[in-house]
């Protein structure tokens, strides 16, 4: 079973830093006290982890990182969908993250745009009210069940 467990400010982050270190060898930072993560988990397992910040007045998303074993089954996505999820259910007025180059794909395709370059990394994003989180707006099935005509 897949599902996903928000830690607020102030919660105990084990779960979160132990994705963290394993995937960008990075543990606790000074954002970590005001910041909210989210975990997800396969079977009972954390497995994919991501953390949202309130920093000069838009949501920054940030640690986003599957465990290697774990990638290519979409937990990333779940990942990124429950971070913006969360920053438009605050009313975002915009979502921002910077990505190493060559990542942008990954966040693009949900609507994130660049706005900086900043040497290998990329700084990208979205105005709250253009997050939409549809999954079927860009589906390719011709006969998905979902898809409106």
């Amino acid at each position: 079973m897949i599902q996903g467990k928000w830690f607020p400010q102030g919660s105990d982050l084990s779960e979160a830093l132990s994705i963290r270190r394993a995937v960008f060898d990075q543990g606790r930072d000074a954002l970590d006290d005001l910041a909210q993560n989210v975990v997800v988990y396969q079977d009972d397992q954390p497995v994919a982890a991501g953390r949202l910040r309130w920093e000069n007045g838009a949501f920054w998303l940030d640690w986003i990182g599957v465990l290697p074993a774990c990638r290519g089954k979409k937990l990333g996505d779940l990942v990124l969908r429950l971070l913006l999820f969360k920053a438009q259910s605050h009313f975002a007025r915009e979502v921002r993250l910077l990505c190493p180059r060559g990542t942008e794909g990954f966040f693009t395709r949900l609507g994130l745009r660049e706005s900086a370059s900043r040497g290998n990394s990329l700084e990208l994003w979205i105005p709250g009210e253009e997050i939409d989180l549809d999954t079927c707006k860009a589906c390719k099935k011709a006969n998905c069940p979902n898809r409106v005509p």
